[in-house]
């Protein structure tokens, strides 16, 4: 059976389903577009390029119940519902051709995606937590997939996480919704610096205001405009101690329930956008609470559009399984204009390119097609040596980001336990470890620990294969890891965008399967240039060789 299915609104996004194989996931936000998209027409046409045949089903995942009806007639479900009759079913006609109608709630495309990308087979009970912008709940699923709604535990756990981000941001008008979607992420970062646990008196009560509440007020900083914490920018460590205090209150609201009422030693699925948050993971699988945990690279509502086509899936076939790999966006974009005298082209191997990074030249990386989920897993991504701390500093400064943000690093899976202490694969970028050596200062937060993403053989061979080589370089088979966007877009997916983003964004260059493009702008590449060494196994090519070859 083949399954289309679409996620129209935040997060936009289309996926295909053939015979349980995810063939791709298309992304609203991706290929330079704007973070958190809806999807567009040049996304559907994306779409009839990649599918072969028409779906046997097609289908919607639910949102907010006024846009529930179109010219009288339903569309899709609303956002709430678990039960297995919260689904709607219909009968489409597409080029022609009958089709199944298939759509269900918001809320089961989370916990479908998380279930469905799972490694727990059909049939296994487990526990599942959807916490992100609005749900805040967790669930008991059983051998039938029959889904129990536990506790509604805090309603809008991510927009109160976010909001005093905002309260303290001066830049952030208050007379603004309560915060920016991008403001999670980084109050993820400000928390780790909080050096105490224990809130002042009027922090307890700022804390029982911004939970309290049966929702996050639009009105919020108005209400808090005598707060110590009104615009007094990201920087005021008192704010960056409560910020870690009110991050670990909310994750304490949600342990508590757990600890109380979830005593069947099951598995932990989680979903929403609140499954992003590194530290939040960690802690889950620290408290011992849960057999396993799994969180998909796809915990946000990048996802949804896959979990309502696994929803169909079982709906008309009794499976809730898919079979799936990260890298299943689309193809790089070779054709486009840009000027190629710009750059010194190679056609380079592994050894090379370690050799460059190990010497503080800063690349582009493109291999493959582009990453599902919002996080760079080594395919489209920013690449570095992980030693110097100026290192972190000069990446900010690359992606235009505060420098309070950390950076992560990747890690051959086999050295994971040395350099990290992290003795299982960790492929998603969604858990945090403590450092184990004060070599590694580029990718060291400033509690110590990083969000690493490891890597084997089977999980990225391209990108394994040049941690092999940066490891037999200089020791470590570690290396800097960040997305290749432009700031507030999603990956870069295009030459011409590529070339763009390296000249005003000072990449030393970028690597695109194997063939390198190196800035003769570049100070540090001609400082590279001018090192007492041969270029071994390098074919250096002029650009018009390149063009013609």
């Amino acid at each position: 059976m083949n399954i289309l299915s679409y996620k129209l609104d935040h997060d936009g996004a289309i996926a295909y389903l053939k015979d349980t194989h995810l063939l791709f996931s298309i992304e609203s936000e991706k290929n330079s577009n704007y973070r958190y998209s809806p999807i567009s027409s040049h996304d559907v046409f994306n779409v009839l390029g990649e599918v072969e045949e028409l779906p046997d089903v097609l289908c919607t995942g639910g949102w907010w119940p006024h846009e529930a009806q179109v010219l009288g007639s339903p569309a899709h479900v609303g956002y709430r519902g678990v039960l297995k009759s919260d689904i709607l079913v219909d009968k489409r006609r597409l080029l022609g051709r009958p089709v199944h109608y298939f759509s269900s709630s918001h809320e089961r495309s989370h916990l479908l995606c998380a279930f469905g990308m799972s490694s727990l087979p059909k049939g296994t009970p487990c526990y599942a937590l959807v916490w992100e912008g609005a749900i805040g709940a967790f669930y008991e699923i059983d051998s039938e997939l029959n889904i129990t709604l536990l506790a509604d535990v805090l309603n809008e756990p991510g927009n109160r996480y976010a909001s005093i981000y905002g309260l303290a941001d001066p830049t952030f008008p208050k007379n603004a919704p309560f915060s920016r979607f991008s403001d999670a992420g980084k109050l993820m970062a400000l928390a780790s610096f909080s050096n105490r646990s224990t809130p002042s008196a009027e922090e307890k009560k700022l804390i029982a205001f911004l939970l309290d509440s049966p929702h996050v007020r639009l009105s919020l900083y108005e209400d808090l405009e005598h707060s110590p914490y009104y615009n007094v920018g990201l920087n005021d460590p008192e704010f960056r101690n409560f910020a870690g205090i009110f991050s670990d209150k909310i994750f304490d609201v949600f342990y508590q329930f757990a600890k109380a009422n979830m005593k069947k030693r099951m598995p932990l699925i989680i979903a929403g956008g609140c499954g992003l948050n590194c530290d939040w993971n960690t802690k889950w699988k620290e408290t011992g609470l849960f057999t396993e945990i799994f969180v998909p690279p796809v915990a946000n509502d990048s996802g949804s559009a896959i979990g309502t086509a696994i929803d169909a899936q079982f709906h008309f076939t009794g499976n809730p399984k898919i079979d799936w790999n990260v890298y299943s966006g689309l193809g790089f974009i070779t054709a486009g204009s840009f000027d190629l005298a710009q750059y010194d082209l190679y056609e380079t191997n592994y050894e090379l390119i370690a050799d460059m990074l190990a010497n503080d030249l800063v690349l582009g990386w493109v291999s493959g097609k582009y990453e599902i989920g919002p996080r760079a897993l080594g395919n489209r991504s920013i690449l570095a040596a992980p030693f110097r701390e100026n290192t972190r500093t000069r990446l900010n400064e690359i992606k235009q980001r505060e420098q309070f943000r950390p950076i992560a690093p990747v890690c051959l899976e086999e050295d994971a336990t040395r350099w990290f202490g992290c003795n299982h694969a960790s492929p998603y970028m969604l858990y945090t470890y403590r450092v184990r050596t004060d070599a590694l200062a580029a990718v060291t937060h400033v509690n110590k620990t990083a969000r690493i993403q490891t890597v084997s053989s089977t999980t990225n061979q391209s990108l394994y294969n040049l941690l092999i080589a940066f490891k037999a370089r200089t020791g470590y088979g570690v290396l800097c890891n960040t997305s290749l966007n432009f700031k507030g877009k999603g990956f870069i997916n295009r030459i011409d965008d590529l070339s763009s983003y390296a000249v005003k964004h000072n990449l030393d260059g970028f690597v695109i399967e194997g063939r390198s493009y190196l800035l003769k702008s570049s100070t540090s590449y001609q400082a590279y240039l001018r090192m007492p060494k041969p270029i071994a196994g390098v074919n250096v090519m002029p650009p018009r060789a390149i063009r013609e070859a």
